[in-house]
């Protein structure tokens, strides 16, 4: 899942509480005590992670569908 999930746009955003410019970072995403890593727009200063509707829609949704069917 590395860089499909960003988007330009993605990263014009600014942290609420830091003020900083996202960044691209690899993050773990946990779910149903499953683990895998993908590329997300992050905060370099506290580590806030913006989760796109787009990526939780998509992506992450099918993920998701996938773990509760197992």
């Amino acid at each position: 899942m590395k860089g499909e999930n960003i988007s330009p746009r993605d990263l014009e955003w600014r942290c609420g509480r830091c003020g900083l410019n996202l960044q691209p970072t690899l993050v773990t995403v946990e779910y149903l005590g499953s683990e895998f890593t993908a590329e997300l727009p992050c905060c370099p200063g506290c580590g806030l992670v913006l989760v796109s509707e787009e990526v939780a829609l998509g992506k992450m949704n099918e993920v998701e569908q996938i773990l509760e069917d197992k």
